[in-house]
């Protein structure tokens, strides 16, 4: 009984250190993060409405929404939310649809992406990855054979949606996560053999298609093809990194923030980092990163249930992914797709998508048999 008990004493200091790690390690890595927005953004907020505090301020604003996010999904029984999987899915594909209707829909950077809600603009596309990662989780809970055609649908018309936008670097994501639930549902795995090469094919039709895709793959091949043209955003990626060296430039001193870095308070904050903290400041930053996926993964393999272990391998997924394809699009082993880091970059749909994900991860640790 003495041994039971202390085994028991043993597994629950481990959950308790899970969960600290799991609360905190988010609102660090933000609150850095935060720094870095500001560092990335002044000048460019500067240029546009003549306060260098615009971004830092809505990013802050974000995070205090995100921390009590955190708290409330943490505290929630994750099991609600198959009551309520359904329904976010048909929002996620109205909200969707809803993107693309001129007047709704808010169109920058050659994409429509965004609602306009008059003070922030939201992105539907966030939601989707939690509602995919939601919906799906509930209904592989039961084995069905039958799932197999009618997941392809469901995933056809998701890829249809943001495609549409275009957003192919969401598109990815939730291609990825879907297939990660599927493969973890165990459903006749058999299948993912004549779909995963199907859909690589149906990407690179997409791609070859669409003449800047097209030109952001021969931008990944050959970085010095177009220097003031499509390859400009990897160059300027890479010279910022080259700046950084080992130890950096120290914090406030990018010369990349001055307009040269596109997008760099959003999808290339991390270079800004590396230039400013050098190689081994981003080797903690990853490394940061690569423990709270780790955590995840605990998180997910501990579950008591087959629908928390299913909703902790896709939240897993939604982090893997995302930090996998945005670093490797920094140092040039992936295309740029535009997908942000989380926790970095700056953006408020992304950041409240990662902490209601984070607050439903604490809540199966906190039901962990671990």
């Amino acid at each position: 009984m003495k041994r039971k008990s202390i085994r028991h004493t043993t597994s629950s200091t481990k959950r308790e250190s899970w969960l600290r790690w799991l609360f905190f390690l988010p609102i660090t890595l933000s609150i850095v993060g935060l720094f870095f927005i500001f560092e990335a953004s002044s000048i460019r907020s500067v240029t546009e409405v003549g306060n260098s505090f615009q971004y830092l301020k809505f990013q802050s604003i974000w995070i205090v929404i995100g921390i009590c996010a955190i708290i409330f999904f943490s505290l929630l029984d994750y099991h609600k939310l198959y009551f309520v999987s359904f329904f976010a899915m048909i929002g996620a594909i109205l909200l969707l649809l809803m993107v693309l209707i001129p007047g709704i829909g808010y169109r920058a950077g050659g994409a429509q992406r965004w609602i306009d809600l008059g003070i922030i603009n939201f992105q539907p596309t966030e939601f989707a990855k939690l509602a995919t990662i939601l919906y799906l989780s509930s209904w592989f809970i039961h084995k069905d054979r039958e799932r197999f055609f009618s997941f392809c649908i469901l995933l056809g018309i998701l890829m249809l949606l943001i495609m549409a936008q275009p957003d192919m670097g969401t598109a990815i994501i939730i291609f990825l996560i879907a297939i990660t639930l599927y493969y973890l549902a165990g459903l006749d795995l058999h299948y993912l053999l004549f779909l995963l090469p199907v859909s690589a094919l149906g990407f690179l039709f997409l791609v070859k298609t669409s003449p800047y895709r097209f030109k952001r793959l021969l931008a990944f091949y050959n970085p010095s093809l177009d220097p003031l043209g499509i390859t400009y955003h990897i160059n300027q990626i890479l010279i910022s990194l080259s700046n950084g060296g080992l130890f950096g430039q120290g914090f406030g001193a990018s010369r990349q923030k001055y307009l040269f870095l596109p997008e760099a308070h959003t999808d290339s904050i991390f270079a800004i980092i590396g230039e400013e903290l050098g190689f081994f400041g981003s080797v903690i930053i990853i490394v940061s990163l690569l423990f709270f996926v780790y955590l995840l993964f605990k998180v997910s393999t501990s579950a008591h249930d087959r629908f928390g272990k299913l909703l902790g391998g896709g939240i897993l997924g939604f982090f893997g992914f995302q930090i996998l394809i945005n670093l490797g699009g920094m140092v040039n082993l992936l295309p740029l797709t535009g997908v942000p880091l989380p926790f970095f970059s700056y953006g408020g749909s992304n950041l409240l998508t990662s902490c209601i994900l984070t607050g439903i991860a604490i809540n199966i640790a906190r039901q962990s048999k671990a």
